[in-house]
């Protein structure tokens, strides 16, 4: 969603259920969902544990489904949602997106924007779960270093891009929330 800066700090939140959660996950966990890396090309070098996802076919209805990260990953990760929705957005909304998305080490995911009419009216939510200080996300051509403990929405309406120079993969659990009154203008468009 295009928000009025780059980049919005939501503040500290304890991410340790949901780091535990995702740390425990078998390599093959994430290697079980490819869509996003074979659908888009700047994915390519990322491996991601999907747990809700929009149907992109079926747009503008709002189709969400439960994917294999949810039974994994949702125990951890619903609480950390539904605080930062609570705090910082309006209530009634739909996540349409959640995801644990690891960058691997020595990659990088080229500048882009989230082109997608889904990506335009949901505020996309970044909780840092492990990284490095070789890690670097790029927006509107300036670097940030996004911090575990901490939560950020980022205006993916503008160019951005991540680039790990590090030795560790980067992972960050990601959401997508759409608020009520854009629900509600695609129901009457």
């Amino acid at each position: 969603m295009k928000i009025e800066m780059p980049l919005r700090e939501l503040g500290a939140i304890d991410t340790t259920a949901l780091r535990d959660a995702i740390l425990a996950q078998d390599e093959i966990a994430w290697k079980e969902d490819k869509y996003r890396q074979e659908e888009f090309e700047v994915h390519h070098s990322t491996e991601s544990i999907v747990v809700l996802f929009v149907d992109l076919d079926r747009w503008p209805e709002l189709v969400v489904s439960k994917e294999p990260g949810w039974p994994r990953i949702a125990d951890a990760a619903l609480p950390i949602m539904n605080q930062i929705i609570q705090e910082f957005y309006p209530p009634g909304g739909t996540v349409i997106r959640a995801m644990a998305a690891k960058l691997l080490s020595g990659k990088i995911i080229n500048p882009h924007t989230d082109r997608h009419p889904s990506f335009h009216i949901g505020h996309r939510i970044h909780v840092p779960i492990t990284t490095n200080p070789r890690v670097r996300f790029m927006i509107d051509g300036r670097p940030y270093q996004l911090q575990v403990g901490e939560a950020y929405e980022i205006n993916n309406q503008m160019m951005h891009s991540v680039m790990n120079k590090g030795t560790e993969d980067r992972i960050t659990y990601i959401f997508d929330y759409v608020p009520p009154d854009q629900i509600a203008a695609l129901t009457t468009s």
